[in-house]
């Protein structure tokens, strides 16, 4: 691969990783305040909070796509298997767990679904629900798979072995939160959150490091 060609790959690393993070971030805090405005521990989270969560996932969807293709690009080829199953399963994630949250922002408000026999077994995120199991799939099982792969396509460099960290402790935690469906606590089930919200979102921070350090490196050899 050319150098200009590695470099843009690298900056669009950066970029898309920066907005990543950005939109986690925002989702972390507006997820932080829906919870503290509950009655009920057990409650699903109401507007406008939900429906400011509902967006920011949609945007955060091609970004985590994209994130995962620049990993793979960047792989040695010895490790592409790996990157390629995480960018397989990223892509998993990401159409799934976007159609989910499609259908709750639009079909479970039209009359036609608002007004049907069981709509919180099919649209809320009350368990347990169709909506909730899938996004659960898309979350704790492809996702966690994607991660667990990520960390060990990493392409070597400054950094990539704290990133690599963080790709492992995000996809076990997002694994194990696959434990409060078995126990039917959704309580348990929030390791997995923290483990796709909270560690991977450092860990994407990490990687823009890791990313601009090497293309500083590249520059001041150049």
């Amino acid at each position: 691969m050319h150098t200009a060609d590695r470099d843009q790959i690298r900056s669009f690393g950066v970029s898309v990783g920066v907005g990543y993070v950005l939109l986690s971030v925002a989702y972390a805090g507006v997820l932080a305040v829906g919870l503290g405005s509950l009655a009920f521990r057990d409650d699903p989270i109401g507007d406008p909070y939900f429906t400011v969560l509902e967006i920011l996932i949609l945007l955060m969807c091609p970004m985590l796509v994209a994130l995962f293709a620049v990993i793979h690009l960047r792989a040695p080829n010895s490790r592409r298997g790996f990157s390629l199953t995480a960018l397989v399963f990223a892509a998993l994630t990401a159409g799934l767990t976007a159609s989910v949250h499609f259908a709750i922002l639009t079909l479970s408000r039209a009359p036609a679904f608002a007004n049907m026999a069981g709509h919180d077994l099919v649209f809320s995120f009350h368990w347990p629900s169709l909506v909730y199991a899938l996004d659960i799939l898309a979350w704790d099982g492809f996702f966690a798979v994607a991660a667990l792969c990520a960390a060990r396509a990493v392409h070597p460099g400054p950094l990539s072995s704290c990133v690599s960290a963080l790709f492992l402790g995000s996809g076990v935690l997002a694994l194990a939160g696959l434990t409060g469906v078995v126990l039917n606590d959704m309580q348990v089930r929030n390791i997995g959150v923290f483990g796709y919200v909270g560690v991977f979102t450092v860990a994407v921070f990490v990687y823009v490091l890791h990313l601009r350090r090497s293309l500083v490196a590249d520059w001041e050899q150049a």
